[in-house]
C-alpha cells in the first residue's frame, strides 16, 4: 500500500519511523485532505469538484489508502452522494464555488474544524466551452472557463498556502490540468489556454514554495470516456469517430478516471516525495 508523506501534528499524529509501507493512521486532504487520529501515516485532503468524474475517483482512491477527505462541489446532490458512500468518518462534503474566495475560506475552516489540519489540496474543478470555431466562442464562455479553471486554482492556492506555511510541515498541491495544455487542439483554444496557465503556474509555484517543502505538481489527462467526447472532440461520439481519435493515441484507448486517481495518489505519497514542478502526462502517449 502507498504510505502517505506524514505531516504530523503533535497531538494528532506521530511520524512513523519504520520502513513499513503499510499505512497506520494520520491526517487530512481538501479534496482532498486527510486527518490523523492516533498512529502515523494517513492525511487530510481537500478536493474541489469532488462530486463526479476525476474528483469522485480521486476522493475514493485517497480514502482507500487511509486519507480523510473533504470534498467540495457546486452540485450538492453529487457531493452528498459521494461522501455518503464512503467509509463513515473518512469523507465530508461542503458545497462551494471555487470561483468565490469566501467559499474557499468556508471550505478550509470546515476541513480544519473537522480534521484538525490540511496536508494536500487537489484542484480538480474544471469546465470547458464546446469545441467550435474560436471566433464563435462568446465572452461569457471565455470568462466562465478562466474563472473556474484558472481563478479557481488561484483562490485555492491563496487560501491553502498560508495554512500550510503556518503548519510549517510542508504539504502537497495537485492541479488537474490537461494534455491540451501541452498539445492544444483546434476549436478548444481558450480551454487549452486556461490549462496552459494551470501548468505554468504549477511550475512557478513549485519553484517558489519548494524551500518550504510544499510540493506542487499537475496531472495532464487525456479525454476520458465520461460522456464528454463530443464536447472536446467536436464530432459526434460514434465508434468511427472514436477510432479516428485513437489513431493518435499509442495505447489505443481513452483515459479512465482511475488512471488520474492513481497518478494523484503517487504524487501525494512518500513514493513521490522528490517530485515537484512536474506536469505529468496521463494520456496513453497522445503527446508523444
Amino acid at each position: 500500500m502507498v504510505r502517505y508523506a506524514s505531516i504530523p501534528v503533535e497531538e494528532n499524529v506521530s511520524r512513523d519511523q519504520s520502513t513499513s509501507d503499510t499505512p497506520t493512521k494520520s491526517s487530512a486532504t481538501i479534496l482532498g485532505h486527510s486527518h490523523s487520529t492516533t498512529t502515523p501515516d494517513y492525511q487530510t485532503r481537500e478536493r474541489t469538484g469532488g462530486g463526479h468524474g476525476f474528483g469522485e475517483a480521486i476522493a475514493q482512491k485517497f480514502v482507500q489508502e487511509g486519507a480523510r477527505v473533504l470534498i467540495s462541489d457546486v452540485n450538492e446532490s453529487d457531493g452528498q452522494r459521494v461522501s455518503a458512500a464512503a467509509v463513515p468518518g473518512s469523507m465530508a462534503f461542503v458545497k462551494a464555488d471555487v470561483t468565490r474566495a469566501e467559499d474557499w475560506g468556508t471550505l478550509l475552516d470546515a476541513a480544519q474544524e473537522r480534521f484538525g489540519r490540511i496536508d494536500i489540496l487537489v484542484n480538480n474543478a474544471g469546465t470547458t466551452h464546446k469545441n467550435k470555431p474560436t471566433a464563435q466562442v462568446t465572452e461569457e464562455e471565455f470568462d466562465k472557463v478562466f474563472a473556474v479553471n484558472v481563478k479557481g486554482v488561484f483562490h485555492g492556492v491563496q487560501a491553502v498556502v498560508p495554512r500550510l506555511l503556518e503548519q510549517d510541515e510542508g504539504g502537497v498541491i495537485l492541479n488537474i490540468s490537461s494534455i491540451s495544455a501541452l498539445r492544444p487542439r483546434p476549436g478548444l483554444v481558450w480551454y487549452c489556454a486556461s490549462k496552459g496557465a494551470v501548468s505554468t503556474a504549477t511550475k512557478a509555484l513549485a519553484a517558489e514554495y519548494g524551500p518550504q517543502k510544499i510540493r506542487v505538481n499537475s496531472i495532464c489527462p487525456l479525454l476520458t470516456s465520461t460522456g464528454l467526447f463530443e464536447s472536446f472532440a467536436g464530432v459526434p461520439d460514434t465508434p468511427e469517430n472514436r477510432l479516428k481519435f485513437l489513431d493518435n493515441v499509442p495505447l489505443k484507448r481513452l483515459g479512465e478516471v482511475d488512471d488520474v486517481a492513481n497518478a494523484c495518489l503517487f504524487l501525494a505519497s512518500d513514493e513521490g516525495k522528490f517530485i515537484t514542478g512536474v506536469n505529468l502526462e496521463v494520456d496513453g502517449g497522445r503527446a508523444v
